[in-house]
């Protein structure tokens, strides 16, 4: 075994070692409120950092500079500037969802709506979560494969092991705890990276002569394929809007005020934390003459590192994967609790029993993302499954509930049936059923379809049906949104 390998071994041993421990030893939560939201303890700051470290994973790591070095600075628009989007919108309803104070989103729904547009809210998140904690799975197995030559599905194993152990034992805190101390790694670890292929491929002017000779006449230009790419902002910046663990942080905040700061910084930290991973990705083709096997980042690691530093870079990047998995998991089990077991069947149950059934949904979480992580190998492909079902199915009855009071309850239905059969459809085509599409799969008229009929679906039955405007008025109210 090379050195890089052992390094990699011992330091990531450690590393879990340390995670694991600190989840095993620290004060263990008494209730659901303290398991799922910390108790509302946080500081702002804290929550920002977990904020960032939830979105700022496998994809962002490694499909990113990947995508970067095939495409140039284009690539950005494929998370960076979904993430940007969801992240402006969430600056200006932060203080409004923090002030429902409920602990999930289906809870929110239901205060709005009722129980059936909560309870299909409850399916589809937990959908979204599970599918979306695959995309990391994938990406931890693909990373420890070609990193330290394990098989596949024995890496997916073993990076979704670590995840559960302290994800089980500590809850949302631990998870807080541990997105801290992963964002510290990973962006060490990607200023190093950044530095490494800046120094070694000559920098920017040398990457423009590079792009010139080989003929990548828009590998600077930043709106290049600028249509295509807004399919990723519509249909990610949509579904990662309101993203479950999103909510969860904002709910977590000691207060509105405290919610919309935590926004705020992720907002302006996640732009150079983007670029940087973008142009290490550009940097990259001053390195290699094709694509490395494993992708842009083992490959400088690789190549261009000293062996211990290379394993503190993968343990680094190996954190970053870890603090979303992490997220998705505890939020799919928060929905799996509080808003399917308790809310539908066990209303009637105390603290010990909810925290049972939090730990075991953590478990189940779990189990069903890394079978599907085994099957799909592919990050973006997962991300893109899941996405589409949360911004066509929840997107516009969740948002526009709070501002517009004549949407009801029938109207929120019928927006969420149509956008997840509609995304479902498509599902069932993309896996290679023989069903007429008039639409290609992961297309701009795809997404508008799936978009605007989902909200033209709300509109129209809110109008033929009769109106809750003592329902609607009284949220629209609590939340600050008072006029219509």
């Amino acid at each position: 075994m090379a050195p890089l390998q052992i390094f990699s071994i011992t330091l990531l041993a450690i590393y879990v070692i340390l995670i694991v421990g600190s989840s095993l030893f620290s004060k263990k939560s008494d209730s659901i409120e303290g398991y799922f939201l910390a108790n509302r303890s946080l500081s702002f700051l804290a929550l920002a950092i977990t904020f960032i470290a939830s979105w700022w994973g496998a994809g962002s790591a490694i499909e990113t500079a990947d995508h970067s070095y095939q495409n140039g600075i284009s690539a950005f628009w494929i998370y960076g500037m979904p993430v940007l989007f969801s992240t402006g919108l969430l600056f200006v309803f932060a203080r409004a969802i923090r002030k429902v104070g409920s602990i999930t989103q289906p809870q929110l729904l239901e205060e709005r709506y009722g129980k059936a547009p909560a309870l299909m809210l409850s399916v589809l998140i937990f959908l979204f979560m599970t599918i979306t904690a695959a995309s990391q799975i994938v990406g931890i197995g693909i990373f420890f494969e070609k990193f330290l030559h394990l098989d596949y599905k024995m890496s997916a194993i073993i990076g979704t092991g670590i995840v559960l152990l302290y994800s089980f034992f500590g809850g949302f805190k631990a998870v807080v705890r541990t997105d801290i101390i992963q964002f510290v790694f990973l962006l060490s670890a990607s200023i190093l990276v950044f530095a490494y292929a800046y120094y070694y491929s000559g920098g920017i002017p040398a990457i423009k002569n590079i792009a010139d000779t080989k003929g990548l006449t828009n590998y600077f230009s930043f709106t290049h394929q600028i249509s295509s790419n807004m399919v990723y902002i519509i249909t990610f910046g949509s579904a990662w809007m309101i993203q479950a663990n999103v909510w969860q942080r904002i709910s977590a905040a000691r207060s509105p005020q405290d919610a919309r700061k935590m926004i705020g910084l992720s907002f302006l930290v996640y732009i150079p934390l983007y670029l940087m991973v973008t142009f290490t990705g550009m940097l990259a083709l001053g390195l290699f003459e094709e694509m490395p096997q494993g992708g842009v980042i083992s490959g400088i690691i690789n190549d261009y590192m000293p062996p211990f530093l290379g394993a503190l870079i993968f343990v680094g990047i190996c954190s970053a994967i870890m603090s979303t998995m992490d997220s998705l998991i505890n939020t799919g089990a928060m929905v799996l609790c509080v808003d399917i077991y308790k809310n539908k069947f066990r209303p009637d149950a105390n603290q010990k029993q909810l925290l049972i059934v939090g730990k075991l949904g953590t478990i189940v979480v779990t189990l069903i993302a890394l079978l599907i992580g085994l099957e799909i190998k592919s990050i973006l492909k997962v991300s893109w499954l899941a996405a589409d079902l949360l911004s066509t199915g929840a997107f516009v009855p969740l948002m526009v509930g709070f501002i517009w009071k004549r949407g009801n309850t029938i109207g929120a239905m019928s927006s969420m049936i149509f956008g997840t059969v509609f995304s479902l459809y498509n599902l069932t085509v993309a896996l290679g059923a023989k069903l007429p599409l008039p639409w290609e799969i992961g297309t701009a008229k795809h997404v508008l379809i799936g978009m605007l009929g989902s909200a033209l679906v709300y509109l129209i039955a809110s109008f033929l049906s009769k109106a809750e405007p003592n329902k609607s008025e009284s949220f629209i109210a609590k939340v600050g949104f008072n006029k219509s």
